[in-house]
Formats: C-alpha cells, structure tokens, sequence
C-alpha cells in the first residue's frame, strides 16, 4: 500500500479543538512541516481557536466544502496562554452561579465556563429544559470580564461528556474517552439484545439510554436473522420442539421437547414448517398444466386432455 505523504499527494489535516470532540479538516498543504500533535490556530464559527493536529487524509478523500485554512501554527507563547486562561475557568463557573442566584435566574444549570486560547471570547455552557432568559446576566459577565460571552445550551449527554466520571460498567464513560458524536438510541436495540428494560439497567448517568446499546446491535440483528423465531416448530436432535428463547451470541436456541429444555446451535436444526411447506407443495400438480403431461416433471392426467389440440396443415 502507498503511503500518503505529501510528495505524492495532497492532505488535509483532520484537527480537534476539544479532547473528546469532532474532527475538523484544514489544508495542510502550505505545511510541509506539519505532523500529528502539532497545535494550529484556526478561525471557528466560535471565534479563533486552537486545536490540535490528530491525523492527515487525502483531500479528495472529504467535502470540498467541509476543508478550512490554517491561519497559522500555535507558538510557544499560545501555548502558555491558554494554560494561563484554563486555569481561570473554573472560577469564572462560580461567579456565573452566583451571579446567576442573585439575578433569580431559574430554569438553567451551569455546568462549565470555557475561554478560547487567548482569553478573547469565553463561552459559559449551561443545561435546562427550556431555553430561559440570560440576557441580563450576559451583559453583566460581559461587562465583568471585558470579553465577549455567549450563552451555550448542551444536551444532558454532553453534560455528562464534560463532568466524566465512572459509567456503570465500572470503567470511564464512553463519551468522556473516545466517543465524538452521539448516535440515536432507542428500546428497539435493547429488546434486540434481549437486554431488560428496567431503566436501570439501559439508562446511563445522562438520564438517557446508554450510549454502549448501540455498538452490538447490528451483530445482533444479523445473528438473529439465522435463527428461528421464539415459538415455531423445530427439529432437533433431541426429537421435535418449540423454541422458546434465542440466544444470538452463541448461534442457538432453547428448545422444549416435551418436557426439557435443550440448547440447540444452529447446524443441528430442522425447520420443520418449512419441510411441511415445501413437502405438501411438492405433492400438488403443475400449477401451468394441471395433472397433464408437462416438462417440469408433473403427473400425466385430466389437463392434456382439456387441452386443444395444435392446428396442423391438414385441418386448413
């Protein structure tokens, strides 16, 4: 396989601005230089920030229109910039709380302040279920800190995205470690992994179902396709049953003859309706000539006999 390099064609780099976030794709092609880890200052529809290089692909490879330009490479002196306005974040989250409480805004949680690299703009994000009115206590943080503030409502699965923490598997959440976008989940890819509905046992810390429902569904639903339904007639070794649970992950199902249960894989069953199905069509006369003579195999009978016979030269 040829390697992507830039003496054989032209990159863009993939760069993300937050550690658990999308990545963005900028020309890389006036970098020579430029290698994963590199920081690089670009302008956002939130301002200019600084984000970091993850990986390179091949500008064919993405939108025309999703690649952006680097305004340049990060220095030392951002670098320390923005270590020096991150350590003022979290003191800037209790004067917005407080501040808040005074002004009886009700409704909203504030749940992070975040300061681009330099300090020019800083985004105070909050979570409520409806949007309430901050106007006032946006003026007021802007006239406090002498930078443009904006007022961000995230979701409850990015809330828990930002405060991390431990999920019920006992590990780190997904969405605070690798995942960068959220897909839809819904009961049906529960019931598909045969996962109980309690909602403790599919809702995650956000109050919503848990992310982690969706990375097997696919093999359960292929898995599932090869197996008999719950309640149909099958032949096993064990003599004729009924299935009365599917277990996808181990390519069988739990039958009852007569009055045991018995764990079939899939090789050893028959699919008995389907046999019947096919025994008692097999019986049945040619659906085209009836009982007559025909070339597909039929018994010779009454439909020959319905049948008109040819015109020839001699009957003209």
């Amino acid at each position: 396989m040829t390697e992507i390099t830039r003496e054989n064609q032209r990159l863009v780099a993939g760069v993300r601005f937050h550690k658990v976030g999308k990545l963005y794709f900028f020309d890389a092609q006036a970098y020579p230089d430029l290698k994963v880890g590199d920081e690089i200052i670009a302008e956002t529809t939130r301002g200019r920030q600084m984000g970091q290089v993850q990986s390179f692909k091949a500008y064919e490879s993405v939108e025309q229109r999703e690649v952006q330009q680097i305004l340049r490479l990060a220095t030392p002196r951002d670098l320390v910039l923005r270590q020096h306005w991150e350590a003022k974040q979290d003191e800037v989250l209790m004067a917005v709380q407080m501040r808040a409480k005074a002004l009886g805004v009700h409704g909203a949680k504030f749940v992070s302040a975040v300061y681009n690299y330099d300090g020019s703009q800083l985004s105070i994000l909050y979570t409520a279920d409806e949007k309430p009115s901050l106007s006032r206590l946006t003026n007021e943080m802007s006239r406090q800190y002498e930078v443009p503030v904006d007022m961000r409502q995230i979701g409850p699965r990015d809330v828990a995205k930002l405060l991390g923490g431990y999920g019920a598997c006992g590990t780190e959440r997904c969405c605070s470690t690798f995942l960068t976008d959220f897909s839809p989940v819904s009961i049906k890819m529960a019931k598909a992994q045969g996962i109980s509905l309690n909602p403790t046992e599919i809702t995650g810390m956000c109050g919503r179902l848990r992310c982690c429902l969706v990375y097997e569904y696919e093999q359960y639903v292929e898995a599932r396709s090869k197996l008999p339904r719950k309640n149909k007639r099958v032949g096993t070794p064990h003599g004729e049953g009924k299935v009365l649970d599917v277990l996808p992950m181990q390519d069988a199902v739990m039958v009852l003859v007569e009055d045991t249960r018995f764990i079939v894989q899939r090789a050893d069953l028959q699919p008995l309706e389907e046999l019947e199905a096919l025994a008692k069509k097999a019986k049945e006369p040619c659906t085209k000539h009836g009982d007559g003579p025909c070339d597909c195999g039929a018994k010779p009978g009454k439909a020959a006999k319905n049948q008109a016979p040819a015109e020839t030269e001699d009957d003209e």
